[in-house]
């Protein structure tokens, strides 16, 4: 079955991921951390990107960035891997490829769940209980977000801009959201919006962007053509004829 095109709409953010081929480690020490970083910097400002929130894990790395052009952020993730893994085959002497097939990613509504992404994103070496607070994690965009800390990658979105009148108002309001948590159960839709590639968003937000791209933006309800008045009419008739 052919891949259906990917959800793209310049201005509207997405999260994205990219993992290694079988979870493989895809960064071993603090060189290659830089390198993707630098890369990743490289590319937002070639390809017209910006990245709000960042986690660069061992096996896989999450953005959460708004392109501003059809073909952004495809570029960015093509140039990105490319370098990458051709610096890593070099380093380490191997060969082939280093991803788990094309990256993962979810168009999102940013008036209700870009900061709720961002923190999940954050939130991963947390999650994966690779430190106790995400402040204590080097290789992501929290100490931009929450501290203030100067990161060439991260650019706010206007949605953390209106968070407080000045940069210490805003980040003591992310610090806030953020020691809220994520209910579990958002943490799941997110996981899903994203790895099964659908729109992100509550109905009204999924109904507009259905609008704009002409394509369904969420899987059907379960049972699809059942919900319909056409199926329940031909379960009447089939009713009639016992």
């Amino acid at each position: 079955m052919a891949r259906l095109p990917r959800f793209v709409l310049p201005g509207f953010p997405q999260h994205v991921i990219q993992r290694g081929t079988h979870h493989q480690r895809i960064l071993r020490d603090e060189e290659d951390y830089w390198f993707l970083w630098g890369r990743l910097c490289d590319a937002a400002a070639k390809f017209d990107c910006d990245i709000h929130a960042y986690v660069l894990m061992p096996n896989h790395f999450h953005l959460l960035l708004t392109p501003w052009r059809d073909d952004g952020i495809g570029k960015l993730m093509q140039y990105t891997g490319r370098y990458f893994v051709q610096y890593f085959n070099h380093r380490y002497g191997r060969a082939g490829t280093l991803w788990e097939g094309r990256y993962r990613a979810t168009l999102l509504d940013p008036e209700t769940l870009l900061l709720p992404v961002s923190r999940y994103i954050e939130s991963n070496p947390v999650r994966a209980a690779f430190v106790e607070q995400a402040d204590d994690y080097d290789w992501s965009s929290h100490a931009a977000n929450a501290l203030g800390i100067e990161d060439e990658l991260t650019t706010p979105h206007p949605v953390y801009r209106a968070l407080g009148d000045t940069a210490a108002d805003r980040q003591q309001s992310y610090r806030a959201r953020f020691d809220a948590g994520l209910s579990q159960a958002l943490i799941e839709q997110i996981r899903a919006a994203t790895n099964k590639a659908w729109v992100l968003g509550d109905e009204r937000f999924c109904q507009a962007i259905k609008h704009r791209l002409n394509r369904r933006a969420r899987p059907l309800a379960r049972g699809g053509d059942r919900r319909s008045a056409a199926y329940r009419r031909t379960l009447r008739q089939a009713a009639t004829l016992h």
